[in-house]
């Protein structure tokens, strides 16, 4: 956390790196692309550092620097579809990737141009420890893989979890063994040729295009577009020195600074209430890493709940593009979960006016449940619209979506209601389940941290079942759809929720968390998520007295 500094070796990395870019006259590397470099090295400082100059080196030498990604001859080689990133992670968290090699002809584009686009596509995708590539091998020449030799033999800062080689025809064996003797010992076991019929042994049904046996749609473009338009108008990283990729990382994973229960409970005696105060206050005075020309846009800001209160233009959710509308704006984020891509969609309170497009984003994005934190009025202000009908049986129609109320669950701290949508242009419905809770005042924290977590706890139950219920229907990651969940401006009690889910989750699964990272890394998405010092410090204690009930923690340690 701020308080203890950062890690020891991420200190002696950045120490060591910034002596050699101050040298040469080039901006320092940031806290998250050291992090990167370490990880990728399992935070062996020595050979990041190796790492970090293999990377820089590879990119000098093969002329990787000042990429115009939106000029010929890249931009057509961006978006010819040999290289995508899936939707998806394979059991274990990894990202999965595909390079479909048929599609490459030596004759009309060069390896050059070949891999400054493999570097630009996978400088965006990292952002996890692994990177789980497969080829599909039916180019005509084995100068198809040649691009990938560098990035194998460890110029690339990730580490590599395996390569399989998919139906790989026989003129591949010669051009294979060249490639195995490039490589370490340790990466030549993770490269393996795999015949069609036996990839499933290797990745489940879910994880694989329907080309290949799965049930994934493969869009090879929509990716590849979305990052070009994202990167339309800004500086690309790679005209800073070598390439070095500036974006933070997004997707929760455990990291070198996490704690244990028993270390958070002495953090947190140790620092009081003030030095956790103090934590969110370094953490405040960071600036988004992004722009908000969107969100400010004259035509928009009517659309904007609170003028301060802005998007991202890297995480805003986009709505679908619909005859005569000038804009695809509302006030909502993207916000990844822990080992989860967009497992959250954190917005404000809808406003009357925006009542059609908060329901035309809820269907677009396939979202099965809605966290509502807030109350409509509260302390005779209005803090978010009545944007779904109240009473059971009521029904209402919000531009082309119509929304029934089948039912409605009253609990002690929250409702549970029952939402049918019918999209009156497609003529399908849905069962989308909305949850309000209730005992959560604005700028402040529920009086019974317990109640927030069960109430977190039904959340989750309710989009596990909602998911299995869905079937075929989806067919991104198996933890289903993002949810929707705001308060109303969607960044104080919304940041809240969405942390306090992100390090238990991360608990369960490993049993350490970092809250100051967690926090970080959502203020990078949906900015200035977590509103308070209070609502920091209440993340902290909600999740030791959930621990001590328990049992996974001793009421006297």
């Amino acid at each position: 956390c701020i308080a203890d500094g950062i890690s020891p070796a991420t200190k002696q990395f950045l120490e060591e790196i910034n002596k050699w870019t101050s040298q040469h006259g080039v901006s320092p590397l940031s806290w998250d692309v050291a992090v990167k470099f370490l990880m990728a090295r399992k935070f062996d400082v020595l050979r990041a550092i190796e790492l970090f100059h293999s990377y820089r080196e590879t990119r000098l030498r093969e002329g990787i620097v000042k990429l115009q990604p939106h000029e010929e001859p890249l931009r057509s080689e961006l978006l010819s579809g040999k290289f995508t990133v899936l939707g998806v992670r394979d059991p274990s968290g990894a990202s999965i990737a595909l390079y479909t090699a048929k599609l490459h002809h030596p004759s009309k584009t060069g390896n050059h141009v070949v891999l400054q686009a493999l570097f630009y596509l996978l400088d965006r995708a990292v952002e996890s420890w692994w990177v789980f590539v497969w080829f599909r091998c039916q180019s005509k020449s084995e100068k198809s893989v040649q691009p990938f030799a560098c990035w194998l033999q460890g110029a690339f800062p990730a580490r590599l979890k395996k390569v399989l080689i998919v139906g790989a025809p026989v003129w591949f064996r010669v051009p294979y063994n060249l490639l195995s003797l490039l490589l370490k010992e340790k990466l030549r076991e993770r490269v393996q040729m795999v015949k069609m019929s036996d990839l499933r042994q290797h990745l489940p049904r879910d994880c694989l295009p329907e080309h290949l046996g799965g049930c994934l749609p493969l869009d090879v473009h929509s990716w590849n577009l979305q990052l070009l338009s994202e990167q339309n108008g800004r500086v690309d990283p790679v005209d800073e020195l070598v390439g070095i990729p500036l974006e933070n990382t997004s997707i929760h994973v455990p990291g070198p600074e996490a704690m244990g229960l028993a270390e958070l409970m002495a953090h947190l005696n140790r620092a009081q209430r003030s030095g956790i105060y103090l934590e969110y206050e370094e953490l405040r005075r960071e600036q988004p890493p992004g722009t908000f020309t969107c969100a400010l846009a004259a035509h928009n800001q009517e659309r904007n709940r609170y003028g301060d209160v802005l998007c991202l233009d890297q995480t805003r959710v986009r709505l679908k593009a619909r005859r005569n509308e000038r804009s695809d704006y509302i006030n909502a984020s993207f916000m990844d979960g822990y080992k989860q891509k967009n497992a959250y969609i954190g917005t404000q309170g809808p406003l009357e006016k925006t009542y059609g497009d908060f329901w035309r984003m809820v269907w677009e994005q396939s979202v099965l449940v809605i966290v509502m934190t807030t109350r409509t009025d509260e302390g005779g202000r209005r803090k978010c619209g009545q944007y779904w009908p109240k009473e059971e049986g009521g029904q209402e129609v919000y531009g082309h979506i119509a929304v029934v109320n089948h039912r409605v669950d009253k609990q002690a701290h929250y409702n549970q209601t029952t939402l049918e949508l019918h999209n009156t242009e497609t003529f399908e419905q849905r069962q989308v389940t909305h949850f309000q809770f209730l005992s959560w005042p604005d700028y402040g924290v529920p009086s019974s941290a317990l109640s927030l977590i069960d109430f977190l706890g039904a959340v989750k139950h309710q989009q596990q079942w909602a998911v299995q219920a869905f079937g075929s229907q989806w067919r991104g990651h198996p933890l289903g759809p993002p949810m929707v969940v705001h308060c109303s401006a969607g960044i104080g009690r919304t940041g809240t929720f969405c942390a306090l889910d992100i390090c238990l989750s991360e608990l369960q699964d490993v049993g350490t968390l970092n809250i100051c990272q967690t926090v970080r890394r959502m203020r990078a998405q949906r900015a200035f998520s977590i509103q308070t010092p209070e609502q920091y410090y209440f993340c902290h204690t909600a999740i030791l007295e959930h621990a001590q009930r328990q049992g996974l923690l001793s009421a006297n340690q």
